[in-house]
C-alpha cells in the first residue's frame, strides 16, 4: 500500500489546465506544462490498495492501477511504467482521452473523491519518454507469418504492435495520409498533441510494424486479393459511418458531419492548409450533439473565432451527483460533464430537438430551428408552443456513428457478416465467418472508448497469433468480444 493514511490526509488534486483567455489562442495541450509531475506521488498515495481493487474491472485493460500508483507514491518511475505497459500499449493517449471509468469503480469513490488515476497513468508514462525509458522491442525471431491490419487508430495500432512483437511480419494500411485514425484527425490538438502518436510510430517503426498510407482497403486494393496476400488480417476500420440528421434544409451550405469539420482543422496544425476550408471564424455555430466528439467541436470552433457556439442536446441534463437507483457504485454513471471547451464558453442547451434548418438565396444556413422535448417512454415528444429558432451560420453534427463503413466494398469483398447494429460480426476469438480475417475495436464493437478500443486490439492479436502458430499464444490473455464491464 501507497500511503496507508493517504486518502485521510490528501485531498484530491487534479491537473491544472492553463487561463482560459491565454490557451484558445493556441492549440497546444490546455494542462500547464509541468505542473502535474509534483502533485502526483501524493495523489497516487490517496490509493488504498483494496482487498478487491474495483478499478481493475473498471476498466477494460485491466490495468494494475494500485501497483502503479504505489510506485508513483515512491518515485521508482521505471517499476511504475512496467507495470503500466504490462496491460496498456499506449498509456499517454488513455491518459489524456480516455473519460477514466476506473476512477468511477474506485472504492474511495464510495463516500470520498476518488483517486485521480487517469493524471498518475499519464504521469507515469511521461515521465517514462521523458527519461528514455520507452525503446523498441522487436522479436528476438520471425515467425515467418504475415498479418494485414485494416485502420491505424488505436485498435488497429495495438494490434500491429502485439503481433509485430509476436515475431510476426505486420503491415498497417490507413486510408488518411497520415497513420493514427481518429487519434490522428477526429481528436483536436488541444486533448492530445500529435507528437505523441509520431513518437509511438516511430518506436513501431523500429520495432519492426510496417505502414502503409494513402490505401483504401476495398477502393485502392481489392479486399480479396489483400487475404491472399497475408496469412491473416485483422479489420479495425472503426464505425465511420456518421449518424445524419435528415430534416428540411439539411442540404444547405453550412451543415457538416463533425468528421468534415474537425479534419480539416488538425489538417491546420500538420501544416496542409495555412486557413482550414470549413472555419468557425466570425460566424454562429451550432453542435448538435452533447458527447465528447461535441465538445470538440465546441474547443475547436472557439480556437477559430466563432462569433457564438451553441451546444444542442436531445436528452436531458444530467445530474452532477451519481444516482444510486441507475447508476449504483461501481457502474460508469451519466454525470452532467464540464470538459475544458465548455469552460472556454458557449451556450448547452439540453431536452431540445432539431426541427429544420433555414438558409439565405445563395443556399447558406442561416438559422437552426428547434423545439423543446420531453422524454416520455423512452422517446422524445415535442412540447407544444416550445418551437424557436438560433442563429446558425455553420453547424456541426457530432450525433454518433452507426457502424463499419459498407460503401468502400471492404465488406462486400471480405465477404464479413455483419450483425443488427451495422458492425462486422464476430465469434468469441475475433473471428469473422471469414477463415483467416479478424475484427477488433469499434467495427466490431460500435462506436465505445479508446481503451475498449486497445483492449481489444491486444485481444484481437492473441487471438491471430494463435491462429497463425496454432500454439498456446504468448500475448496477454483476451477479454472477449461479449465480455461487458461493469462500466457499459
Amino acid at each position: 500500500m501507497a500511503d496507508p493514511k493517504g486518502f485521510l490526509t490528501t485531498d484530491r488534486e487534479v491537473a491544472p489546465t492553463r487561463p482560459v483567455e491565454e490557451r484558445v489562442k493556441d492549440w497546444n495541450e490546455v494542462y500547464v506544462p509541468g505542473a502535474l509531475l509534483p502533485i502526483i506521488s501524493k495523489q497516487a498515495g490517496r490509493c488504498m490498495d483494496c482487498g478487491i481493487p474495483f478499478c481493475h474491472n473498471g476498466c477494460p485493460l485491466g490495468n494494475l492501477i494500485p501497483e502503479w500508483n504505489d510506485y508513483a507514491y515512491r518515485g521508482d518511475w521505471t517499476a511504475a511504467a512496467e507495470r503500466l505497459h504490462a496491460t496498456n500499449n499506449f498509456p499517454e493517449f488513455t491518459g489524456r482521452l480516455c473519460p477514466a471509468p476506473c476512477e468511477s469503480a474506485c472504492v474511495l469513490g464510495i463516500n470520498q473523491p476518488p483517486v485521480t488515476i487517469k493524471n498518475v497513468e499519464v504521469s507515469i508514462i511521461d515521465k517514462a519518454w521523458e527519461t528514455g525509458g520507452v525503446t523498441p522491442q522487436p522479436p528476438e525471431r520471425l515467425s515467418g507469418k504475415t498479418v494485414a491490419v485494416i485502420g491505424s487508430g488505436p485498435s488497429g495500432l495495438a494490434a500491429a504492435q502485439q503481433l509485430t512483437r509476436a515475431g510476426h511480419t505486420v503491415a498497417v494500411y490507413e486510408r488518411a495520409d497520415r497513420i493514427g485514425g481518429l487519434l490522428r484527425y477526429g481528436i483536436p490538438e488541444f486533448k492530445m498533441e500529435k507528437r505523441h502518436i509520431n513518437r509511438r510510430i516511430e518506436q513501431m517503426r523500429a520495432e519492426g510494424t510496417k505502414f502503409r498510407t494513402g490505401v483504401e482497403i476495398g477502393r485502392d486494393i481489392d479486399a480479396r486479393k489483400l487475404r491472399k496476400r497475408y496469412d491473416a488480417v485483422v479489420i479495425a476500420a472503426g464505425a465511420t459511418t456518421p449518424r445524419d440528421l435528415p430534416v428540411p434544409g439539411r442540404e444547405l451550405n453550412g451543415v457538416h458531419q463533425a468528421m468534415e469539420y474537425l479534419p480539416l482543422a488538425n489538417k491546420v496544425q500538420e501544416g496542409d492548409y495555412v486557413e482550414p476550408p470549413i472555419s468557425a471564424a466570425g460566424k454562429h455555430v451550432v453542435v448538435i450533439g452533447g458527447g465528447d466528439t461535441g465538445a470538440d467541436c465546441v474547443g475547436t470552433a472557439h480556437r477559430q473565432g466563432a462569433a457564438s457556439v451553441t451546444q444542442l442536446e436531445i436528452m436531458p441534463r444530467p445530474g452532477e451527483e451519481r444516482d444510486p437507483a441507475r447508476h449504483p457504485w461501481p457502474t460508469f454513471p451519466l454525470l452532467y460533464k464540464v470538459t475544458s471547451a465548455h469552460e472556454e464558453g458557449g451556450e448547452r442547451v439540453y431536452s431540445v430537438n432539431t426541427t429544420h434548418f433555414e438558409g439565405d438565396e445563395d443556399g447558406n444556413v442561416q438559422w437552426l430551428h428547434l423545439v423543446e422535448v420531453e422524454m416520455t417512454d423512452g422517446k422524445p415528444v415535442p412540447k407544444p408552443g416550445t418551437e424557436r429558432r438560433i442563429p446558425a451560420q455553420l453547424v456541426t453534427l457530432a450525433m454518433g456513428f452507426t457502424g463499419v463503413d459498407r460503401e468502400n466494398g471492404l465488406v462486400e469483398q471480405f465477404g464479413v457478416e455483419l450483425d443488427a447494429r451495422g458492425n462486422v460480426a464476430r465469434d468469441g476469438d475475433y473471428a469473422t465467418n471469414v477463415p483467416g480475417v479478424f475484427v477488433a475495436g469499434d467495427a466490431g464493437r460500435g462506436q465505445s472508448l479508446i481503451v475498449w478500443a486497445i483492449a481489444e486490439g491486444r485481444s484481437a492479436a492473441k487471438a491471430v497469433d494463435r491462429y497463425l502458430t496454432g500454439e498456446a499464444s504468448t500475448l496477454p490473455a483476451p477479454i472477449r468480444p461479449t465480455d461487458r464491464a461493469l462500466t457499459v
